[in-house]
């Protein structure tokens, strides 16, 4: 049996993980962290859920030197979601190993940042703007960086990261380590990476298996202009009991909210024009059942893990395959089902058959006519009613049972 002992992680970050429940490494955690701490340079691909922040984190703090107190390690974000989360998982390891954290992201005061960055900084965790930010104010010195890790990296290149992530590199130092991670490769991230890397070391992780059977999936056919109508129609007829509704940009997403509010819906909308204090907010609103849907964009909800879903809705197309698999599998989960909607026009036919090509089968087509009914099958409505109840009993247990072992599963599966 694999343990983190015999990866090579020592016996106090044993115990800190042991300590949370974490005592099985996940399969990236495996192929990664013993190529880490040999201090080679690394590009694994893995799905986001697979436990690949402490994939990265756990060698990080073992190499890093508690008596220096510089900056050895920058890791590398696409967004303040992801930023926050990593720093939460690293300010618990850093309770049994003491390593000075600074969490760099927008939306926080930045003449708080620089305070911090006046004392002793070992790690730094954030977004590619309000780093180039310190670097070009020269508030932020590189120069003894031992390891830079670049999170999410198909994120960070499908929303135009590209030019900053090269600028950031460019200014640290060449004898650093250089770790990529990312839930898909394609040529254009390879031609960037091996730009910056040296002799790097390639894993894959197994792809986790979204179970479809547990999921009821039906497009939708409509138009631009009846698309709000239609999805008006749908939260009428289904009465999902907590949703998240997937839109492809920020003004969109508000757009929605907006138009959801209007209507009387209990919405919150989650996209990077919002204040950090107003996500955080957002986010604990839609956690606790205070909010019944939440409108995102796929970078603002990257990461993010609830409890109870009933519902997913692709208001707009996903931009590719892999993105509706992440999207539709945050419901249907733990045995439980879950009904995933996808709201089409005529242009994203080739879109669809994609999907439908890669989970090899066809999708269930509804027209939103007038009389239209959505026709969820009622054995599996049935089952969603009786699953409401064992739902709320679920998440009240997971909450109050931190022993349990299917959570302490879970609680490593995610970081």
């Amino acid at each position: 049996m694999i343990t983190f002992y015999k990866l090579g992680i020592k016996n106090d970050l044993v115990y800190a993980l042991e300590n949370q429940g974490i005592t099985t490494p996940t399969p990236i955690q495996s192929l990664s962290i013993p190529i880490i701490l040999n201090h080679k340079d690394l590009i694994a691909e893995a799905q986001t859920g697979t436990g690949k922040t402490l994939a990265f984190l756990l060698p990080l703090f073992q190499n890093f030197d508690i008596e220096n107190n510089n900056i050895q390690g920058l890791i590398i974000t696409p967004t303040r979601e992801l930023a926050i989360q990593i720093t939460d998982v690293a300010r618990q390891l850093a309770k049994l190993k003491p390593l000075h954290i600074l969490a760099a992201y927008g939306g926080q005061d930045i003449n708080a940042q620089l305070h911090k960055l006046s004392g002793n900084i070992q790690l730094v965790i954030g977004t590619p703007g309000r780093i180039n930010d310190h670097i070009s104010r020269g508030t932020i010195h590189f120069d003894h960086l031992k390891t830079v890790v670049i999170d999410e990296a198909d994120q960070m290149f499908h929303i135009g990261f590209n030019r900053k992530i090269d600028s950031i590199l460019s200014a640290l130092p060449k004898t650093r380590q250089t770790l990529c991670f990312s839930a898909t490769m394609n040529t254009n991230i390879d031609e960037f990476l091996y730009k910056y890397l040296i002799n790097p070391k390639q894993v894959i992780a197994p792809k986790k298996q979204i179970l479809l059977e547990n999921i009821s999936q039906i497009v939708v056919q409509t138009s631009n202009r009846k698309k709000l109508p239609a999805l008006l129609k749908i939260l009428h007829q289904d009465y999902p009991s907590k949703a998240i509704i997937f839109c492809k940009t920020r003004i969109r997403t508000h757009t929605l909210y907006e138009e959801l509010l209007n209507a009387g819906y209990s919405v919150a909308a989650l996209h990077g024009d919002l204040t950090q204090a107003k996500r955080e907010f957002v986010m604990k609103s839609f956690r606790n059942n205070e909010v019944k849907f939440l409108i995102a964009t796929d970078v603002a909800a990257r990461g993010l893990d609830v409890d109870g879903i009933t519902h997913v809705i692709n208001y707009d197309m996903p931009h590719n395959v892999e993105s509706y698999i992440h999207r539709i599998g945050r419901t249907g989960r733990a045995g439980y089902v879950g009904v995933a909607y996808t709201l089409i026009t005529m242009k994203n036919e080739e879109k669809l058959e994609a999907i439908e090509n890669f989970i090899n089968m066809k999708i269930k087509r509804i027209s939103m006519g007038n009389d239209a009914k959505l026709n969820v099958s009622q054995e599996h409505k049935n089952k969603q009613m009786n699953n409401n109840t064992l739902i709320k009993k679920v998440n009240k247990n997971s909450r109050n049972n931190k022993n349990n072992k299917h959570n302490k599963y879970h609680k490593n599966d995610r970081l």
